[in-house]
């Protein structure tokens, strides 16, 4: 006998589980049409995923670089401790938190934490903060040496499109709509940024990037 084909799935169902609040956006750009709306749904899911994995090679390129600019500051200052030990770092209450926090996350029971562990489990939130304008002053000047590519030295060079491109994966993360975002402007902040930190690395995160090929399959 021949078997039966599986019946199409029914959008309503579809979006019930997935929230009519979190779908109502997708339906509101697609003049109301379910299909249209969950092919929206898809294709953001796509294009978000694409931009996680540009992101992630640019939050460890980044946070390598801002570490070794204060690891040679440490150096030039003479000072013996972890840059993330040490009191004397011009560091925010917030930041100090965030160390500590990423020091536990790390360890290991009966053993020396690595400090790259350490370096790991500091967020991308946490670098973002270190090249805000409370630190024109003290770190900047230090941490612009991390960006020798760049036209000049403006801390708003870098901070702007770091601020920006935290803003998109923390929706990432949280599984929102990325579809209206200025994604375009978003993967040229990401070239940019790469580009000021190297532009070895830059060529190969363009090259193995899939942002492009998914904006371009845009329903």
């Amino acid at each position: 006998m021949p078997s039966t084909p599986p019946s199409l799935p029914q959008p309503a169902a579809v979006i019930a589980l997935l929230s009519p609040a979190r779908i109502n956006p997708y339906l509101t750009a697609c003049s109301g049409r379910q299909d249209q709306a969950l092919s929206l749904y898809l294709w953001n899911s796509a294009i978000a995923a694409a931009f996680f994995e540009d992101l992630g090679h640019l939050e460890v390129m980044l946070r390598n670089a801002l570490d070794q600019r204060l690891v040679l500051r440490q150096q030039r200052r003479n000072r013996q401790q972890e840059w993330f030990d040490d009191p004397a770092l011009p560091l925010a209450s917030k930041a100090r938190i965030d160390i500590r926090e990423a020091r536990r996350r790390a360890s290991t029971t009966g053993a020396a934490t690595p400090r790259g562990k350490i370096i790991a489990e500091l967020s991308f939130g946490f670098w973002r903060f270190l090249l805000a304008r409370q630190y024109q002053t003290t770190l900047w000047p230090d941490l612009a040496r991390a960006f020798p590519n760049a036209p000049r030295r403006a801390l708003t060079l870098v901070e702007d499109p770091v601020k920006r491109l935290h803003k998109l994966r923390n929706r990432i993360a949280h599984h929102e709509g990325i579809w209206d975002q200025n994604l375009a402007g978003r993967r040229d902040d990401m070239h940019n940024l790469l580009a000021y930190l190297d532009h070895d690395a830059a060529a190969w995160v363009a090259s193995c990037s899939r942002i492009n090929t998914v904006l371009s399959q845009r329903p």
